[in-house]
């Protein structure tokens, strides 16, 4: 006879020692993007292990998807946090993103060495179209949660004109949506309004940290500690930036990378999708660190790895350093794994100062509207600027030498194919990638 879920015991207190083996295994098989990591984590954490209630679990979801950065990551820090305080965070978001950096490192160096062999050739020449596909098919389930009103779907359609007609910076586009959410959250409340994920309440016993578990003294806000904090990252960015300041110049390869991904790292609301763009306008476009076609393979790269989909800007720093080397060409691979890292470290530096430093005050403030209103805004901007990543992909895989060429037709077709796996057949991402990697193997080596 099978005990019922409220009759079962509380979890035994576990240890940071305890603890990191399963961060170590989620960096590991973190598959499927954000919702594949998220589920991943509540069937573990709130259903077998325990650990967390699914209420609180929740909870802590809504603060990260309010946050820049990407989400399952945070949830991960915030969690590790909530268990272990800031050392748990700090070990828990590490682990999730280390075993993604070295996979992509050795990854980017195999596509630099190797890129030009039939056999890669042949793979990557299948999984651009399918990365067109997956990236159209990111912006309709963004757009399908986000875009609830015509106030909503007036800013997305302003915001692909925007960047597609007349090229407006990403950074801008954020800044006018979070105005206009500002604004339209005090004088049209409704439109504005976003009561976030919500779910059926569902027991699976009682929980380590349950609903009814008092708030433990370390998440409670502080201002000393907020401060204590604030300035433990400013050193923690100050640090190594001053230093590749000295070594390389403000002008430097390294410099540059480290500046721009803390720029991008504070514009990730909504994803790594929604960040892309603005990789893609300053790494292809402004800095030239990798061209547009090495920019989709890298995206079908981080497509699948484990660990964040973020990731993807360890392949840009890579590739940038590597064929531009800081250290000569017998040192190439150094220089890319040197800039791999780098651009790791000040892309989810801000994500761990925003759990372990902001997560009490946020936790103030995540249902006032005044709050969410304008990151309502911004959502619905990041439609309309992937909409138009999943163009500039298309022209570039579709038309590999511009409109006066001619156009791919096997490219086109087998974007269709992948189109329809995605939106009809509800294939997943990594199975809709291996199988158009083969047929374009297939095709590539027969044509």
């Amino acid at each position: 006879m099978s005990t019922a879920p409220q009759d079962l015991p509380r979890p035994a207190p576990i240890s940071l020692r305890q603890a990191w083996p399963f961060w170590l295994k989620l960096g590991c098989i973190g598959f499927g993007g954000p919702a594949g990591q998220i589920a991943i984590m509540h069937q573990e954490l709130v259903e077998r292990r325990r650990w967390i209630s699914e209420r609180r679990f929740l909870h802590a979801l809504n603060y990260c998807m309010l946050l820049p950065g990407p989400e399952a990551q945070q949830l991960a820090t915030y969690i590790g946090w909530l268990l272990h305080r800031s050392w748990g965070g700090v070990l828990a978001g590490g682990l999730f993103v280390l075993p993604s950096l070295f996979i992509l490192i050795a990854l980017s160096w195999l596509y630099i060495a190797f890129g030009d062999m039939p056999v890669v050739a042949g793979i990557f020449y299948g999984i651009k179209p399918a990365v067109t596909a997956i990236v159209l098919h990111a912006a309709h389930r963004i757009g399908s949660r986000a875009l609830k009103n015509s106030w909503l779907w007036a800013i997305a359609g302003a915001s692909f004109v925007a960047i597609f007609a007349f090229n407006v910076p990403f950074p801008l586009i954020v800044l006018g949506a979070a105005l206009i959410g500002y604004l339209g959250g005090r004088l049209a409340p409704a439109r504005f309004a976003n009561g976030g994920p919500r779910s059926s309440a569902k027991t699976f016993g009682p929980a380590l940290i349950d609903d009814d578990t008092p708030p433990l003294e370390h998440t409670r806000f502080s201002l000393p500690k907020l401060l204590r904090l604030a300035l433990i990252g400013v050193v923690l960015w100050c640090v190594p930036m001053a230093l590749l300041t000295a070594l390389f110049g403000w002008s430097g390869t390294f410099t540059q990378m480290a500046w721009f991904f803390t720029k991008a790292a504070l514009l990730t609301f909504g994803g790594a999708y929604a960040v892309l763009p603005y990789v893609y306008q300053g790494a292809v476009g402004q800095y030239g660190w990798l061209t547009p076609t090495q920019m989709i393979d890298g995206l079908a790269l981080g497509e699948t790895t484990p660990g964040p989909l973020i990731m993807v800007v360890a392949f840009v720093g890579f590739v940038g350093a590597y064929v531009q080397p800081a250290f000569g060409a017998e040192h190439a691979f150094a220089a890319g794994a040197l800039a791999a890292t780098l651009v790791t470290w000040f892309t989810f530096l801000p994500s761990f100062l925003f759990i372990l430093a902001g997560g009490p005050l946020v936790e103030s403030t995540h249902n006032e509207l005044q709050f969410t209103a304008p990151l309502t805004a911004i959502t619905a901007a990041v439609v309309g600027v992937i909409l138009n990543l999943a163009c500039f992909f298309a022209y570039h895989v579709f038309w590999p030498q511009g409109f006066a060429g001619q156009a791919d037709i096997f490219s086109l077709v087998l974007a269709v194919a992948a189109a329809l796996a995605l939106f009809v057949f509800k294939r997943g991402v990594i199975a809709v990638l291996i199988v158009c990697a083969l047929i374009g193997l297939g095709f590539h080596l027969l044509r």
